[in-house]
């Protein structure tokens, strides 16, 4: 919590002190670095380049690792929680797993567009992607799809696990962000930016949700928790078919088990 790291169009990263002094300069890259990230533990960056590869590295600037193999602008690098592997997000429309010593662990196909952020679950098992192709997905770390987020009506930037590991949001050329279930049931959606949102992020306690537009506003929104989202729904559910009488008795006794 000492040093803040910055990603430059002008082909660097650098890491600096709270109060502006330049420490390192990360230099290497062919192109834009487009993401930066600290491991766990402080002691590493890795760096995303539009030279289609990542780059790890030790607080100094000395080049550790580069990660080759993307076939488009890597966009987005995440250390996994215990700071053993790293993951990628491309241009290519795939996210890769990788070993920090660079070995190719696993490769996550399937989207349709540019892969535009990738993250890590908290207990480090799953990651989740978003893409240009409208939807977000959830992973195993072999590469398994376990779920596909569909709703957003424009490509999806962003996407953060809650501290719980319950829920995810996501963030939209849509103007939306929204938040989902782990099976991909839409919970909340937050509406009232005026044009994409790039990013979104959960408070630490998970009461909070964090999004950045491209309208020049960020927005702090309250969230509920599933248990209470879960609730207030079967209450909406509830007044629905006491209020409409033409609701089938089927439909009528689905609310039954679902309560």
């Amino acid at each position: 919590g000492k040093t803040i790291a910055t990603a430059s169009d002008d082909n660097t990263a650098r890491l600096w002190t709270f109060n502006g002094q330049l420490l390192t300069e990360f230099k290497g890259h062919q192109g834009y670095v487009r993401g930066v990230s600290f491991s766990p533990n402080g002691k590493t960056i890795a760096t995303a380049s539009a030279d289609n590869t990542a780059r790890l590295w030790t607080l100094n600037g000395q080049l550790l690792t580069e990660f080759k193999g993307h076939q488009g602008s890597v966009l987005s690098v995440s250390f996994s929680p215990d700071g053993k592997t790293i993951v990628t997000a491309s241009a290519d429309n795939t996210a890769r797993l990788w070993a920090l010593n660079g070995q190719l662990l696993t490769e996550f196909k399937g989207h349709q567009g540019y892969v535009w952020g990738v993250s890590f679950s908290l207990d480090g098992k799953t990651i989740a992607t978003a893409s240009a192709d409208n939807t977000a997905r959830l992973w195993t770390l072999n590469g398994q799809l376990l779920t596909e987020f569909k709703g957003h009506q424009g490509y999806v930037r962003g996407v953060s696990f809650s501290p719980d590991g319950k829920t995810i949001a996501t963030a939209s050329a849509d103007n939306t962000a929204r938040l989902w279930t782990l099976n991909g049931q839409l919970l909340a959606e937050f509406k009232r930016h005026q044009s994409c949102v790039f990013s979104v992020s959960f408070s630490p306690d998970g009461k909070t949700i964090a999004t950045a537009s491209s309208d020049n506003i960020a927005r702090l929104w309250p969230v509920e928790n599933l248990d209470q989202l879960l609730v207030r729904g079967c209450k909406w559910l509830h007044d629905y078919l006491q209020n409409n009488p033409n609701v089938s008795e089927s439909d009528k006794r689905l609310y039954d088990d679902i309560k």
